[in-house]
């Protein structure tokens, strides 16, 4: 295989190379959350002890597990997107500088930011939303009546975007991971937003649900629909999903 720029990350991201990172300098350490705008809508979503959801086999989920395409036009209700929000990004316990979630991160770094392409969520309006994990609550973003197609562009022309009753968007904030472990940090937000849409994949085999993995999509398309500068943070992963078809 012809080396090229994926041989060069993994090397100059091994230990030999590693520079001393902010927290050892002792830098003050980033905000667990991305600051919101207050003036903007805040959603209430059932706290995570209320949320009512059938019990599910693990190994079930896990030989069930497949990536689905096609959804239903059944909504979702605000109960089912608080139990995957919770399943993907709850948190368990906050200190000053981390926080500790239902999915493992790399030093409880936690590194990203869930936004929501909502297309029928019951007593949600279409648009972008943006999951507050600290508040577990949702915070409207665009409600614009063409987002829904900017994000299909945005996602290499795939449909099920919007098909589904949501599109799960992941962003990463590097430095909120890379001020412990520098330049390697890339390498863990990688494998931290897999833990994150694994969990997606087993959490929404007990609604009655499926969801696709994306990973084709266009940056810097992506990046303009979120307002994002695409370097301090960036879209990362995506996942559609929405009721299975009986």
């Amino acid at each position: 295989m012809k080396k090229g720029i994926g041989q060069e990350f993994m090397e100059k991201t091994k230990y030999k190379y590693l520079e001393e990172s902010d927290q050892r300098k002792e830098v003050k350490n980033p905000p667990l959350q991305t600051a919101f705008d207050k003036k903007k809508k805040l959603i209430d979503l059932p706290a995570p002890d209320k949320i009512d959801v059938p019990s599910w086999d693990l190994r079930k989920a896990i030989e069930d597990r497949v990536s689905v395409r096609k959804y239903s036009t059944e909504a979702l209700t605000l109960n089912e997107l608080a139990w995957l929000l919770w399943a993907t990004q709850g948190i368990k316990e906050i200190s000053e500088i981390y926080t500790k979630r239902i999915v493992p991160s790399a030093g409880a770094r936690h590194a990203f930011e869930t936004y929501l392409l909502i297309n029928n969520v019951e007593g949600l309006k279409p648009g972008i939303y943006r999951y507050l994990a600290l508040e577990h609550k949702l915070v409207e973003i665009d409600l614009s009546e063409d987002i829904g197609d900017r994000v299909i562009e945005g996602a290499y022309g795939q449909k099920m975007v919007k098909a589904g009753a949501v599109t799960f968007i992941w962003v990463a904030i590097p430095y909120r991971i890379a001020w412990r472990y520098g330049q390697r940090s890339y390498r863990y937000l990688h494998l931290d937003i897999g833990h994150v849409a694994q969990n997606l994949y087993l959490a929404v085999e007990n609604i009655n649900s499926g969801c696709c993995a994306i990973a084709a999509f266009y940056d810097e398309q992506m990046n303009d629909v979120l307002s994002l500068d695409g370097e301090e943070q960036f879209v990362i992963y995506m996942a559609s999903m929405g009721k299975k078809i009986e």
